[in-house]
């Protein structure tokens, strides 16, 4: 059958620009599906609607499009910006993107403190702090500063470093920091081995191996044995870091080297860090979104979005491809860098070899992890299977729903929704239900927050029966109210079951919903109409299924009531200061993320938000420092 546009997509299409610019595709409830940018807008929009369109990806996304909203700039670099920025806002489900959207660990020093400390952060600020990074693994991150510590030891405390304490901490007595605090070292030799320890990051060891072995050798010729022993035990640890470091070109040599794989859906990117000559690290990363797009398309959407957040930017990106807009993204990685950044591809020699390396971890990488999804998958249909028989279900639990309450004493209860879909998390079905109609009463929380799922389904399949347009909307993606589960599973005992049935009949979907109760004592599941508990093998799959889906119910749970339990502890804290109110402490939230945040920023910076005076930053610094 031939698409054809909707009216309104056809009005809008004759008044496109021909400027550069962003455009936005939104589906008929006004959700973003896409963001693009374009030299020319109304030739870059007109052409997702041309009859005959190769891409499926398209022709699934055209069926979406209610409405395009179109920003115009001034130049291709402003398109690119603002379309990165939008991509963060509205994470487009068309748009390719780094999976999961997550923010990866960083080594953060905090180098503008007078004795800086080194910690692990995902969230970097321009507070005059360096950043070394990202790493993909946050065991990664702290097995590198487990080892960089006993080279160079660093404070991890809050005290107040005024080299005057009457004694140190454990930490020094085992050699993990070297006590500026009781002025052991001063502040300029501290600063010195955190500067030591960041030139390491960087690539730059060789000088620090060869301080090190000339200290151990003036120790031995002291007889000095202890300390030169020392000095021994920081060169082991140097080398097991920088056995894992090989050496690629000179010593001026600033690169990232950039490959990727792609399977069946599936892309794997690797990305090689050369500093100084050396490869210090690799991480690998997998895309969302990137069916049907060209592999120069995955290529540039990766490098926007990387080096949109890195820490760093090298001299020279080393690509497999030709980028369309690599003009505009060098200029770009200029801006970032301050100096001359460089986008090429190798046709021959050293470098040439490096990408092929690159793309041949990333092929190697794709194929370990898609064996793993695929003995994961098998796992799986086992335990959903296993779990069939031992429930006597109608169907395969495919879906499952399980809920939670969290509070403490009846304060701040928070009940929670998690989907499993073919025995894996689902997290976009996630949600979270704030109790406010019963205190410290489990039964009446389960019962409210049943309650208001299945209500949800019942407006929400009331909505689509009635709205054609709503149907169409969300054909290719229902809502979490939308879909009822293969199993209703409640983290709990017989008095949740009841509970769980007694709304369920209200709805009139006893019939429809199959439910069970998971006890935690004896990991005994209680059914409806069965006098005694199913007790599943205890090396099933099936028991590792449901214990997952209860323990992340509970997880999930407890996360929201601690959020709910500190937002009561900062709106106390922030409404004792003078001059903030519940609107500004909201913006202030907003812009600082945490309590914590807004205490590490400077007067300048809160100053800096709209609706904040001078003399409230000034205030609210004093209150919280």
């Amino acid at each position: 059958m031939t698409y054809k546009p909707s009216d309104r997509i056809t009005e809008l299409l004759k008044t496109l620009p021909t400027k550069p610019g962003v455009y936005l595709h939104k589906d008929a409830a006004g959700n973003v599906l896409y963001v693009g940018k374009a030299i020319n807008l109304r030739n870059r929009v007109r052409s997702y609607f041309h009859t005959n369109v190769d891409s499926i990806k398209t022709q699934r996304l055209r069926r979406q499009i209610a409405d395009i909203e179109v920003i115009t700039t001034e130049s291709e670099l402003e398109a690119l910006l603002l379309e990165m920025t939008l991509i963060k806002q509205h994470k487009p489900q068309f748009n390719v993107r780094l999976k999961d959207d997550k923010r990866y660990p960083y080594i953060k020093v905090h180098w503008a403190d007078a004795f800086p400390k080194v910690t692990v952060t995902r969230r970097m600020v321009r507070d005059g702090s360096r950043y070394f990074g990202p790493y993909t693994s946050a065991w990664a991150v702290q097995q590198t500063l487990d080892l960089l510590r006993k080279i160079f030891p660093y404070l991890t405390c809050d005290r107040v470093i005024t080299g005057q304490d009457e004694r140190a901490c454990l930490y020094y007595d085992i050699k993990l920091c070297n006590a500026p605090c009781i002025g052991a070292v001063n502040q300029e030799e501290y600063r010195a081995t955190i500067r030591q320890l960041m030139d390491f990051l960087d690539g730059k060891s060789d000088h620090i191996i060869r301080g090190i072995e000339d200290k151990m050798a003036v120790a031995a010729a002291d007889l000095q044995f202890e300390k030169a022993a020392d000095y021994r035990d920081q060169l082991k640890a140097i080398e097991r870091i920088t056995a894992r470091q090989k050496v690629i070109g000179s010593t001026d040599t600033d690169q990232d080297v950039i490959a990727f794989a792609r399977e069946e859906g599936d892309a794997c990117v690797q990305i090689f860090f050369i500093r100084h000559g050396k490869l210090i690290g690799r991480e690998y990363f997998m895309l969302d979104n990137t069916e049907g797009e060209s592999d120069h398309e995955v290529l540039q959407e990766f490098v926007t979005q990387f080096y949109d957040d890195a820490a760093y930017i090298p001299r020279e990106v080393l690509l497999p491809n030709e980028l369309a807009e690599s003009r505009i993204i060098e200029e770009w990685l200029r801006r970032k860098r301050n100096t001359k950044v460089t986008i090429q591809v190798p046709r021959r020699g050293k470098k040439r070899e490096l990408v092929q390396m690159a793309a041949e971890n990333a092929h190697d990488t794709l194929a370990t992890l898609r064996q793993q999804w695929a003995a994961d998958r098998s796992k799986h249909v086992l335990a959903i299977t296993e779990l069939q028989n031992a429930m006597k279900l109608p169907a395969p639990p495919a879906r499952i729903e399980c809920y939670d309450i969290s509070h403490t004493q009846g304060a701040q209860t928070v009940g929670s929704m998690v989907v499993f879909v073919q025995g894996a998390p689902h997290k976009s079905d996630y949600r979270r239900f704030n109790v406010h109609t019963v205190g410290n009463d489990d039964y009446g929380a389960m019962r409210e927050v049943l309650t208001r799922r299945f209500q949800r389904y019942r407006d929400t399949l009331a909505g689509e029966l009635h709205d054609p347009n709503q149907i169409k909307a969300r054909s290719d993606r229902p809502t979490a109210w939308a879909i009822l589960p293969d199993l209703l599973l409640i983290d709990g005992g017989k008095g949740q079951l009841a509970v769980g049935l007694e709304v369920l009949r209200a709805f009139d979907l006893e019939a429809e919903v199959p439910i069970a109760a998971l006890a935690k004592q004896e990991e005994e599941l209680f059914l409806p109409d069965r006098p005694l508990s199913v007790v599943l093998p205890r090396r099933s799959e099936a028991l590792y299924l449901v214990q997952r889906v209860r323990d992340e119910a509970h997880r999930f749970a407890n996360e929201g009531h601690r959020k709910q339990r500190s937002k009561v502890g900062v709106a106390s804290i922030l409404d004792s200061i003078p001059g903030v109110g519940p609107k500004r402490r909201q913006v202030l939230l907003m812009r600082f993320g945490s309590l914590e945040g807004l205490r590490q920023a400077s007067v300048d910076e809160i100053a800096a938000v709209p609706g904040i005076p001078f003399d409230v930053a000034e205030d609210i610094k004093t209150h919280l420092a």
